[in-house]
């Protein structure tokens, strides 16, 4: 290595073979999650192996990305990184992060089987800790672009952790066009559903107002399969969006190719009979078009919402569940309760 290279603060010198692999959790966004442990501490945490597709001189630009940003990001409502370490080949690297046991997303649709939901105090502190995440990403000038349930792991503790950073992407020196595929369609924001290229860090905000509603009512806001089917469920639900309320809107890449019915009425209230006044007026601020009048994280963190009663749960005081195989895509895989259950592929 020559002198000039910057030294990297996270240890690199480890090899993989330092930890047993317990069984596959999932595929990350961009490389797949392995349970394991390391074998020096007995620790449990979670091995995402790095993909090496269409990268320049050998080293994947996503991934080394992800790593700048998880580097600058040290939150308690954050995953973790904690090293990264050798594969046995050459071009395989491995980053450590902190396990979790569980994804929001798949523990939604477990407890919705077991058809109950979080309640409202529960889900303001689950809200409060995403919010926290967020402005702590948006303060170092990183936007997520991928906030959806799956990607929010929740601890036996009861702490939320937002993961999968690899769409994250620092937005304040960034000029160039940013790519408009990002973020799973249901969470995605209007403005970029509609090709905006110069989308800043209040698309995160839009994503977080897609959470709160699929927390409340325990089922997504906007289940769309396709970009003009969510616009049209948008439409329905928030009223149509005009140049009156979002100035600009017409001059987005996309904006021609879409027309969008005459309906001027919001029905949130009557989809979400749950919230108080409050709270939909938090959700509103949340799910607002136009993306200069949208609410920042900072401002969510200060709303009425979470200072009146029920008042949001301490995380000791939120339940816990007991841990399934059945693991998800992100790394919220399970802490199988005997060593001997880790021949399960996952």
């Amino acid at each position: 290595m020559s002198g000039a290279s910057q030294p990297s603060p996270l240890p690199v010198n480890d090899p993989v073979s330092n930890y047993e692999k317990l069984h596959r959790i999932g595929e990350g966004t961009y490389g797949v999650v392995y349970k394991a442990r390391d074998r020096t501490t007995g620790e449990v945490v979670a091995l995402k192996r790095v993909r090496f597709d269409r990268s320049r001189d050998g080293v994947p630009v996503t991934s080394i990305r992800e790593l700048r940003v998880l580097q600058a990001c040290r939150h308690p409502n954050i995953v973790g990184l904690k090293k990264v370490v050798t594969g046995s080949q050459a071009d395989s690297v491995f980053l450590v992060f902190e396990y979790c046991e569980h994804d929001l997303g798949r523990l939604l649709d477990t407890l919705a089987g077991a058809r109950r939901g979080f309640s409202m105090s529960e889900v303001k502190c689950l809200m409060r800790q995403l919010l926290e995440a967020v402005a702590f990403l948006h303060d170092h000038w990183v936007v997520h672009r991928d906030i959806k349930l799956s990607n929010l792991l929740y601890t036996h503790t009861g702490h939320l952790k937002l993961c999968d950073f690899g769409l994250a992407r620092y937005f304040a020196p960034f000029v160039t066009p940013m790519t408009p595929n990002v973020v799973t369609l249901w969470y995605r924001a209007p403005e970029v559903l509609l090709g905006s290229e110069e989308y800043d860090e209040s698309i995160d905000m839009w994503s977080c107002g897609a959470v709160l509603a699929e927390l409340v009512a325990g089922e997504p806001l906007f289940p769309a399969t396709s970009e003009g089917e969510c616009l049209n469920m948008m439409a329905a639900l928030l009223g149509a969006p005009n140049e009156r309320i979002w100035p600009g809107m017409s001059s987005l890449p996309n904006a021609s190719k879409f027309v969008f019915p005459e309906q001027p009425y919001n029905f949130l209230r009557r989809q979400l009979p749950q919230l108080s006044e409050r709270g939909l007026h938090l959700l509103n601020c949340l799910l607002t078009y136009d993306p200069d009048r949208r609410i920042t994280a900072r401002q969510a963190l200060r709303h009425e919402f979470f200072q009146e009663k029920p008042y949001p749960k301490q995380p000791a005081d939120m339940p816990t569940f007991p841990s399934s195989h059945d693991t998800s895509r992100t790394g919220a895989g399970a802490q199988p309760r005997h060593h001997h259950h880790h021949h399960h592929a996952g």
